[in-house]
């Protein structure tokens, strides 16, 4: 959980590439030292004066945090036109692009680095004898150069992740993995989840309450189950990634052959620390807003001001990519097994049939004038009828139906 908040946050990557500059630049300062101390000369580095070496690095650290600034405009803007266009949940996709952090951690980090090495740079008249750290200056040079490049890279990549293919594509890519967390294949046998029916007594257990508001993030569940397996508990869950809970809500209920109703044993302590909450909703384990981020950019397509049925067909066709084989072939599961097979930690996921209607409520209510749109649905409704079996399959078809007479109805209002 912690290392996903890390991933997430804009600092994290120009903090530590601004101490590997410094770490960078005092070693090669010392080797300079050592290198000038030895009488050794190096031929393919020219001798620099100290105004001359000033000079340089004054030049590239002036000009990396120009360019670090304009670029971290360039990204707040770009973050201010998409959450007005496609929804303001997206913001979080361009944090937590590794590629934007890279190149404002590049930028930042020449600047440290030339700051640190031009402290270094002196005359014979600051202290009696002169200093200029070829080495390093030269390295900085470099440095600046392959900053030129990674400036060319952010054009480029700010460029292409502006466009709706991409923001869908990557929202597609978070739904994936959202999915593969809730939903294992219902045939094959897996070693730490079970998709069969759990029973447990919540009504003897020791029930664990929030103590803060938010929303659940995540819950760590190897951890969870680490824990319960120690103590011989079963862990109910009462509430699942993307709930909103406020303090004395109850987040799950731990259940035993010895647990009492007494004073805390740190178990409340304990599964508290596995399930974490934050102001906002992450698609991290959250497949309800993974889809609903899909939903939204499809809804958004179809507001007046925008008019572009296309967004809400392809996020249709990508959701389709997602829930299809899932619809065929998945099941949510019912429990998180220890090293044992013993089910220590019982969720309760989303239901697919659940996930598929808030695809279809959401087309059904805001793309019902638009006939390209209800075609795609009706599309997606068959491949879910064609792919399911038993229930699944009579349910999708309904659905088929159903788009298939809003779109007779939408297409005879168009030809009057």
């Amino acid at each position: 959980m912690v290392a996903l908040r890390l991933r997430e946050s804009f600092w994290f990557l120009p903090a530590l590439f601004g101490v590997a500059a410094v770490v960078l630049a005092e070693v090669l300062v010392s080797v300079d030292r050592s290198v000038i101390d030895g009488g050794v000369r190096i031929a393919v580095l020219d001798a620099l004066s100290a105004g001359g070496g000033r000079s340089i690095l004054t030049t590239i650290g002036t000009a990396m945090l120009t360019v670090a600034g304009t670029s971290f405009s360039i990204t707040i803007s770009v973050l201010a036109t998409t959450s007005s266009t496609y929804g303001p949940r997206l913001v979080r996709n361009f944090m937590a692009d590794r590629a934007n952090q890279f190149v404002l951690a590049a930028f930042t980090s020449t600047f440290v680095y030339a700051i640190v090495v031009l402290r270094s740079v002196h005359t014979a008249i600051d202290d009696g004898s002169a200093f200029v750290p070829v080495i390093a200056v030269h390295v900085a040079v470099l440095m600046g150069i392959v900053d030129v490049g990674v400036l060319v890279f952010f054009i480029h990549h700010i460029a292409t992740s502006v466009q709706i293919s991409s923001l869908q594509k990557q929202v597609q890519v978070d739904l994936v993995a959202a999915v593969d967390q809730a939903f294992v294949d219902r045939d094959e046998p897996h070693d730490d989840v079970t998709v069969a029916s759990q029973n447990a007594d919540a009504d003897r257990g020791r029930t664990v309450r929030a103590a803060d508001d938010g929303y659940v993030q995540s819950v760590d569940w190897h951890r969870l189950v680490t824990w319960a397996s120690r103590h011989d508990r079963v862990v109910v869950m009462r509430v699942m990634p993307g709930d909103h809970v406020i303090v004395g809500d109850p987040l799950a209920v731990v259940t035993g052959a010895d647990v009492a109703a007494g004073e805390d044993d740190g178990t409340a302590r304990q599964v508290r620390a596995c399930i974490a909450t934050g102001t906002a909703r992450t698609p991290f384990q959250d497949v309800r807003f993974a889809l609903q981020q899909l939903v939204e950019i499809a809804v958004r397509g179809l507001a007046s001001g925008t008019n572009d049925p296309y967004t809400a067909v392809s996020a249709l066709d990508l959701a389709g990519a997602v829930l299809v084989p899932a619809w065929r072939d998945r099941q949510a599961v019912t429990g998180y097994l220890d090293d044992a097979h013993v089910a220590r930690v019982l969720p309760h996921w989303p239901a697919l049939e659940d996930l598929v209607d808030t695809v279809f409520e959401g087309v059904g209510t805001y793309g019902r004038d638009h006939p390209i749109v209800l075609r795609a649905a009706h599309r997606l409704a068959e491949r879910l009828a064609e792919v399911g079996a038993d229930d699944r399959g009579a349910r999708a078809a309904r659905a088929a139906r159903s788009i298939a007479l809003r779109l007779q109805q939408s297409e005879h209002v168009d030809q009057q």
